[in-house]
């Protein structure tokens, strides 16, 4: 009898319906994953305002608008425009004004998620001038850390003297060895978790609570689970 012919793996079957070899090599040609991003600065730039324009107005500028914007000559914009159309994050059509088109998959900065536009400065004392100034708030890099990081509820009023108080978020860097007087989430022998300032004394632990209703908590065994950096606060 002849041997039964084997059943082709998954990894078989899409081998050969999705990679052709290659007529030099007769190896699989592996497909180049799509470029989404801009760049450089300056073509980051200019894909920003051609989009912040066509929000506006609902078609996308000419070169001599994005050259005077940009502060560059036309020559310069035709350049930049010539290398995102190479690299798929824009499309022009021939003959026409007016013509960009910005790929689907194209990401900008403050597109990401956890940024935010920054706009410019706001006076919280004398007023200042309005400037608008097109940069991102990256929340990722502003909290960023090589211990990693995560973020917590609060609940309760301990540490409204920190200007933390309940309903608020407060992100924490995963280190477990505090500065005395850093604020810490705190795991207790109770096996309550608890968010105080840290301070290490003679033989003891304090956590210091930071308003006045509340007791500091002593203890000789704590586990410091993290590290407050930040407090985030939605206004309502």
């Amino acid at each position: 009898m002849p041997p039964k012919a084997s059943k082709p793996t998954a990894r078989r079957a899409a081998a050969s319906e999705t990679k052709p070899a290659s007529a030099k090599t007769g190896r699989p040609r592996t497909r180049k994953p799509k470029l989404t991003r801009p760049a450089t600065p300056r073509q980051t730039e200019i894909l920003t305002y051609v989009r912040d324009y066509q929000h506006k107005h609902g078609y996308s500028p000419t070169y001599d608008e994005i050259a005077e914007v940009l502060g560059i000559s036309k020559v310069t914009v035709f350049e930049h425009l010539t290398t995102l159309e190479e690299r798929g994050l824009l499309r022009r059509e021939k003959h026409k004004a007016r013509s960009l088109l910005l790929a689907d998959h194209l990401e900008l900065p403050d597109e990401r998620p956890g940024c935010i536009p920054l706009e410019g400065r706001i006076a919280a004392g004398a007023p200042i001038e309005a400037v608008e100034n097109r940069e991102v708030l990256n929340l990722d890099a502003m909290f960023d850390s090589p211990h990693g990081v995560y973020a917590l509820e609060v609940k309760g009023d301990s540490m409204i003297e920190d200007h933390i108080d309940e309903g608020d978020y407060v992100v924490i860097e995963n280190r477990k060895t505090p500065y005395n007087g850093e604020m810490v989430v705190a795991y207790l022998d109770e096996g309550e978790v608890t968010l105080k300032r840290y301070y290490r004394e003679k033989s003891r632990i304090r956590l210091q609570p930071s308003n006045p209703k509340y007791e500091p908590i002593y203890s000789t065994n704590v586990e410091i689970q993290g590290v407050v950096i930040g407090v985030i606060r939605r206004v309502r």
